[in-house]
């Protein structure tokens, strides 16, 4: 949790301080000490208490020797592999280009790449969108922010991005495994949620024996080379959690724990008997943490909101506690909003509609969601009814936990059926921002059924253990491909890399670039500023693009008001390279009127102010 929440310091401390002085290694270092300021409570006598019994406790962790501190340190370091070998699959660069070993990468590594670039070398603070010049950078950029804090002392932007990726990604298995604990009370369902978590998948190993069983290849050899994704593409939309979100929304990867380290401190008060002293101080504080999400991660916000109102109702004799949470949020929260609303080309309009079944198109409901997910639902219903069912015979105090751990997951089930009847961002998919809190809220009685079939006799062992299978197979392939090398998707040519370090170095940090409207623009990696990039992600973001772009279509086409064009957008420099030249109607003899600022292979810089 330390680790999250410093970054979120850490992230908003530059953001605030570059805003006035830019982004340098002094603001950096001066936000670092920032972020250590709450190491001043160790001044308390009962903070040192504390912080000796944690440290004597974790010392005590590593003395001994036992099967069980083995698989202990085992599990662990399985998953730092595996973060270690995933995300260093991000990005990579060879003598040919930039590259991404993400399949759905594609898009959203030059955005970040954008984003990042536009802070190190662009000067861009306040920030400014990269994407779309003269509008607010509404998009949650802390992550990339802080990554691009950890350029200015010297570190690469694939180190940058790969450390902060590893920690945020062990942060997330830690908090998710302790909020499942919290919960379910079982420690072997803790454990088992973390792989549910990161290897969640559907039913396409199905489709996987399909393409394995049509082609001539060993099972070893088809694994090493596999032709697709089993949880994502044509038959499914729910996707991985690492290579569709973790991978690509570095916002979620940081915002995800964050969001669950604070459920899990609403829990311990929800379910906690009523007389808390000091819980108002406590939660304020904790409220001024999660009011850091909007520049992190929106839709983790709008969950804690569902959450905190399910709980006033639920336990309002702790209404103290949840008015002081909501007062340190708001005192957070609304000045980051306001910023990022005022300012922005965002239409608001565009994130809330009705859409009945999420991303299932005509399919069957039904059938959409055991493909998509498999053993989910079901298992949650066994869980659920598993404590019910436990009730019986206990005592009044046994039988309240219980309750109170079927009240706790009532948000949870409404934000699944709200994701399932509007969509609350533009593109309808978007809504598996909110469905990924659905699914880490149902964790704890998915886990806690197959634990409990696990103990008993060995056929139920065998169902727990097939179960568990069918519901990790599939995105355990789709991860397996990633981690293992086997995409490799070049983003940008070597040309258009040495083009944009061209850019960077022969232009003003301040100037603005127009391009062809597409992700990989050599401008993304000089980090100037676009009047336009990708429609994608504009349409993603809620922005209205279609007027600038019939405008960028005409100053590329060379019509009798180009120049016209240029000067409403403040165009400094403009690129031409293949990418321009696919544009229907372009008209290259029209900008040889220009200076050429600079040229690389068929890319060529044309300064027009």
């Amino acid at each position: 949790m330390g680790t999250v929440v410093g970054t979120a310091i850490f992230g908003t401390a530059n953001f605030i301080a570059a805003s006035f002085f830019g982004l340098n290694i002094y603001v950096v270092i001066a936000s670092l000490l920032i972020t250590l300021l709450p190491v001043l409570v160790m001044r308390s006598a009962e903070p040192r208490k504390a912080y000796r019994r944690d440290r004597d406790r974790i010392k005590g962790n590593f003395q001994g020797k036992s099967y069980k501190k083995l698989f202990r340190f085992s599990y662990y370091l399985f998953f730092v592999l595996l973060f270690v070998f995933f995300f260093e699959r991000a990005m990579f660069q060879t003598e040919q280009g930039i590259f991404t070993g993400g399949s759905n990468n594609l898009g959203d590594l030059p955005f970040h790449l954008g984003a990042i670039f536009s802070f190190t070398d662009a000067a861009n603070f306040p920030p400014i969108n990269p994407s779309y010049s003269g509008a607010k950078f509404s998009y949650p950029f802390i992550a990339d922010l802080v990554t691009a804090a950890f350029m200015k002392l010297g570190i690469g932007v694939k180190d940058a991005m790969l450390v902060t990726n590893v920690f945020w990604a062990f942060s997330l298995l830690v908090i998710t495994e302790r909020f499942v604990l919290k919960i379910a009370g079982d420690k072997l369902a803790a454990r088992l949620a973390s792989f549910l978590l990161f290897f969640s998948g559907g039913l396409g190993f199905i489709w996987f024996f399909g393409d394995y069983s049509a082609q001539s290849k060993g099972f070893f050899e088809f694994l090493n080379s596999l032709p697709k994704d089993y949880t994502i593409g044509d038959n499914f939309r729910w996707g991985n959690s690492m290579i569709t979100l973790f991978l690509t929304q570095r916002s979620l990867l940081l915002g995800m724990p964050i969001t669950l380290a604070v459920m899990t401190l609403l829990w311990n008060c929800f379910s906690g008997p009523k007389d808390q002293k000091n819980e108002e101080r406590h939660f304020l504080i904790i409220g001024l943490i999660a009011g850091l999400l909007p520049l992190i991660h929106l839709h983790s916000l709008f969950v804690l909101f569902i959450l905190t109102g399910f709980l006033f109702v639920f336990r309002h004799d702790l209404w103290r506690t949840w008015i002081a949470f909501g007062i340190g949020v708001c005192v957070a929260a609304i000045p980051e909003l306001i910023w990022s609303i005022t300012g922005s080309a965002t239409h608001a309009a565009k994130f809330f509609a009705f859409n009945f079944g999420w991303d299932s198109g005509d399919q069957n409901i039904f059938w959409f969601w055991l493909k998509n997910t498999g053993f989910v639902i079901p298992l949650l219903i066994a869980g659920i009814a598993a404590v019910l069912i436990a009730q019986k015979g206990k005592s009044e105090t046994e039988r309240r936990e219980s309750d109170l751990k079927l009240y706790f997951y009532i948000p949870f089930v409404l934000i699944f059926v709200l994701a399932n009847i509007f969509k609350f961002a533009p593109w309808e998919w978007d809504n598996i921002k909110l469905l990924i809190y659905w699914f880490a809220g149902s964790l704890p009685f998915i886990c806690l059924i197959l634990a409990m079939l696990w103990r008993k006799a060995w056929p139920l062992k065998v169902l727990a253990a097939a179960c568990f299978a069918v519901l990790i197979f599939s995105g355990g392939l789709d991860v397996w491909r990633t981690a293992s090398g086997q995409v490799n998707a070049l983003v940008f040519d070597a040309d258009s890399v040495e083009f944009g370090k061209q850019i960077n170095l022969r232009t003003a940090p301040n100037a603005i670039v127009l391009n062809a409207p597409t992700y990989n623009s050599s401008a993304v990696l000089s980090g100037r500023i676009s009047v336009m990039r990708y429609p994608g992600h504009l349409g993603s973001h809620g922005i209205d693009y279609a007027g600038r772009g019939r405008d960028v279509t005409a100053i590329y086409l060379g019509s009798p008001n180009a120049v016209e064009l240029m000067a409403k957008y403040n165009i400094d420099y403009v690129i031409v390279s293949p990418q321009e030249r696919t544009l229907p109607g372009f008209n290259e003899a029209f900008f040889r009127q220009f200076p050429v600022r600079a040229k690389v292979g068929d890319h060529i810089l044309y300064k027009v102010r």
